[in-house]
């Protein structure tokens, strides 16, 4: 063996699997091969945020995905595994998100919170409020509830997304609008600031706050939308985040008031991190950066 091949056997041997992830942020079924080397690995999943739904059905679904992670699992280098990224509701709950760990998943948000199942940390998406969407979970807590009915959204907690505000505007007599901001996400980096509740209360619906920041802004969550047009209720913000909604009023016999458009915004997709070494990389916080 030469010199310069037995060099390179001997840094292998030194400094082992050079670490590395992969991310999964588009809702869909997905195969990832374990990369030759790696035997232990972490993962993260959020699961989708739930879309709205008239509140007369009783099914209102415009909660947050749920986050969960699992440190140091085991898989075999070669080996597939099967990951499944849930998608955002649209007037429904959000899907699940789920892969290579054995029962492991975070519940999209449906008509409570999402909930991770199975891993060793993790928070419930914000559960569902009386008009805006709620945020996706933290890493230690749960993400912040929608604006209950015309005021503030909540905040998130351990880096989970903010729950959207709601605000509503009569013009005089004749008609009303109610705007209703989307839920906050959270991000696939690791834990960090929680998403703030969107303002309310005001001539705008403010979407949460991202949770999970860490001070690169595409590693946070992003932000849910904020509702100013009733033709267009937003959407809940990357990833887990739960949909907002519109709604248009007249007056209707004297002193009723009979809904002319209603809308609901889209709940976000989900996503799925993986990364190695699992023995030595672990959620929430400890050397869970790029790459």
């Amino acid at each position: 063996m030469s010199g310069a091949l037995q060099a390179v056997f001997q840094n292998q041997r030194s400094f082992g699997v050079p670490p590395g992830s992969e991310s999964f942020t588009t809702a869909g079924s997905f195969t990832w091969v374990a990369p030759v080397g790696v035997t232990k690995v972490s993962v993260v999943a959020i699961g989708g945020g739930g879309g709205g739904r008239n509140p007369c059905s009783g099914q209102q679904w415009w909660s947050g995905g749920g986050l969960a992670y699992k440190n140091n699992v085991t898989v075999i280098p070669g080996n597939s595994y099967n990951i499944t990224v849930g998608d955002g509701g649209v007037n429904s709950a959000g899907g699940a998100t789920s892969g290579i760990a054995s029962s492991f998943s975070a519940g999209g948000g449906g008509s409570s919170g999402g909930t991770p199942t199975g891993g060793c940390g993790g928070g419930n998406g914000g559960n569902k409020g009386c008009q805006a969407g709620s945020g996706a979970g933290g890493y230690s807590g749960n993400g912040g509830r929608g604006a209950n009915c015309f005021t503030a959204g909540s905040a998130g907690t351990g880096g989970g997304g903010g729950g959207g505000g709601a605000s509503r505007v009569t013009n005089g007599t004749t008609s009303r609008f109610t705007y209703a901001g989307a839920g906050g996400g959270s991000g696939l980096f690791g834990s960090g600031s929680n998403g703030a509740g969107g303002a309310g209360g005001s001539t705008t619906g403010c979407g949460g706050g991202g949770g999970s920041g860490d001070g690169i802004c595409a590693h946070g969550g992003g932000a849910g939308g904020n509702a100013t047009n009733v033709s267009f209720p937003p959407t809940g913000g990357l990833y887990g985040g739960g949909g907002g909604r519109t709604i248009a009023e007249s007056v209707f016999a004297c002193c009723f008031w009979n809904v002319t458009t209603l809308r609901f915004g889209p709940g976000s997709k989900g996503a799925y991190r993986v990364l190695w070494p699992g023995c030595s990389r672990s959620f929430p916080s400890t050397c869970v950066a790029s790459p």
